[in-house]
């Protein structure tokens, strides 16, 4: 923006230094131009006046505020928020002792994946319960089977086959307790069955995603209230909007979004509505709008603040080219023709030539393009508010009244810019 500013005070300069070359002739009348010219400028700051020859140089072209029809919109603000079922806080199931940590902060992580272990000597305890409940069931349904062939032949007492099936059915119970205990240590019960007892569980991750905290260090004593580290999915990261009440009527699902980090501008991104709120945000009296994000998502974190465009429907309305307005100071404006010399008295001419003959229609001419390019052109800076930018034109709506059908400035207004601005330095300078 300032080398786009300093090339067009460069290039006034140098047209400025190419209009001082005339002939001595010319000085006095130039001269006077110039301060009558400095001063109406000075009484009306938001002014530029730019001579034909200027106009040409830097590529000025005119126009008119046209009707254009373009997808209406709305401008929200929100922030991204990934949804609780892509999160996880990953805990140990049992307490322990951190033995070892293998992701940080930024890792990607699949479903499944081993992040951390611990060590504790109770572990091998609830492993050996279990083996010795196999062993004693295994002696417990010989036990049934050996009072039933007793009571088969009446050589034995009913009470006592009643109290080996109860006995025989407790130990199954405690077998089927401690298996899933051990299940949930993430260890397979049949790997038991050799002696191989397990001191070190592993902690792995319930969901895929990137680490965005590690809670703990080596060494950490944790148990089942103690985060180990928390793991985000943004791949499935939603937008949240607030939209107030009287613009409800207009959203409605699958709308697309265009939005931008607040604190990032420089790129867009989408998003497509899926849901709408159905109650109030406190006592703002807005609705939050939920979107989901569309396409790449890198840059993109949960928390982040963003700037959303939600797109409506078509509507025709008064539209500029977007290089018809110009920035100044944050506000934006369009520039409009208030004094136009030149056409005037070109029509004054064309009139002239039946009242004339040739030559004298020269020489009068000739002296009306000089004054033309001596007064120039006049050009207003009016404030506007943009909307809807689409196929190169922009909504505006007008903060100051203009003339009907007034002519505008739809090419080289930052030039027309630079050449208010410059003059505005200049004259407090002198």
């Amino acid at each position: 923006m300032i080398k786009k500013y300093l090339l067009a005070v460069t290039l006034f300069a140098g047209i400025a230094a190419m209009t001082a070359c005339n002939g001595k002739s010319n000085r006095t009348a130039d001269t006077k131009t110039t301060e009558e010219k400095h001063q109406d400028e000075h009484r009306n700051p938001g002014t530029a006046t730019l001579t034909e020859q200027q106009m040409k140089a830097i590529g000025v072209e005119l126009g008119v505020i046209e009707e254009k029809e373009l997808t209406s919109s709305l401008k929200a603000n929100g922030f991204l928020r990934v949804p609780n079922q892509n999160k996880a806080s990953v805990n140990s199931v049992y307490s322990g002792v951190i033995k070892t940590l293998l992701v940080q902060p930024g890792s990607k992580v699949s479903k499944g994946q081993i992040i951390a272990s611990i060590a504790n000597p109770e572990f091998i305890q609830v492993q050996s319960e279990y083996l010795s409940v196999n062993t004693k069931i295994i002696l417990a349904e010989l036990e049934v089977k050996r009072q039933k062939e007793l009571n088969a032949g009446n050589a034995g007492a009913l009470k006592n086959l009643q109290a080996a099936e109860t006995e025989l059915r407790t130990l199954r119970n405690l077998q089927s307790t401690l298996a899933q205990q051990i299940q949930l240590m993430g260890i397979n019960p049949a790997r038991l069955a050799n002696g191989k007892l397990v001191s070190v569980l592993a902690i792995t991750s319930p969901i895929s995603g990137v680490v965005s905290d590690v809670k703990v260090k080596m060494g950490s004593y944790v148990d089942v209230t103690t985060p180990v580290a928390e793991i985000v999915d943004n791949s499935q990261l939603h937008l949240d909007l607030s939209v107030y009440e009287k613009d409800l009527p207009d959203l409605k699902n699958n709308q697309l979004i265009h939005f931008t980090l607040t604190n990032n501008p420089g790129k867009e991104y989408d998003a497509q509505v899926f849901s709408l709120g159905s109650s109030f945000e406190g006592e703002s009296k807005a609705v939050s709008v939920h979107a989901k994000v569309m396409g790449d998502k890198t840059g993109l974190i949960d928390g982040m603040n963003v700037t959303a465009i939600i797109s409506l429907q078509k509507a025709t309305v008064p539209a500029v080219p977007t290089d018809a307005i110009v920035t100044l100071q944050g506000q934006d404006y369009i520039f409009i023709v208030t004094d136009e010399h030149a056409e005037d008295e070109h029509h004054e001419a064309g009139k002239d030539i039946l009242k004339h003959n040739a030559k004298e229609d020269h020489d009068h001419k000739e002296e009306k393009k000089d004054s033309n390019e001596k007064k120039g052109t006049t050009f207003e800076i009016i404030p506007v508010a943009k909307g809807t930018t689409e196929v190169g034109y922009t909504q505006i709506t007008l903060l100051k009244e203009i003339p009907k059908d007034a002519k505008i400035v739809v090419k080289g207004a930052f030039f027309v810019m630079a050449k208010m601005t410059n003059t505005g330095e200049a004259e407090h300078g002198h």
